[in-house]
């Protein structure tokens, strides 16, 4: 994780600072020994909250959509499936956008 969070720290604009949102996975382990860069901030969700993480429904769209109801005969194709249903979401970012948008998030302007 700090490792992860070391290369995200480098892409941050100068100046500018980042806030990324953890969810409960144990692998985002934020005691002990992370080191978390001076241009980010650590929110962590609430547990069992996937209300507030909308990737949560990105993981869901793609469970439901692309790899549900297959029997795979190899771990690469597995990795294959996983990495084709990937390439054609990011390639739709308006459907990644009425997926993940939340009306509660909407700047009215």
């Amino acid at each position: 994780m700090s490792l992860h969070l070391e290369e995200i720290s480098r892409h941050v604009a100068p100046g500018a600072h980042a806030v990324i949102t953890l969810d409960g996975a144990g692998w985002h382990q934020t005691g002990g020994k992370l080191q978390v860069p001076e241009n980010i901030s650590l929110l962590p969700l609430p547990p069992y909250s996937p209300e507030l993480n909308p990737v949560e429904n990105v993981w869901q769209f793609l469970r439901q959509n692309q790899l549900s109801n297959r029997v795979y005969e190899t771990y690469d194709a597995i990795v294959d499936a996983c990495c084709d249903a990937w390439n054609a979401l990011i390639n739709d970012p308006s459907r990644i956008t009425s997926i993940a948008t939340r009306d509660y998030a909407q700047v009215n302007r």
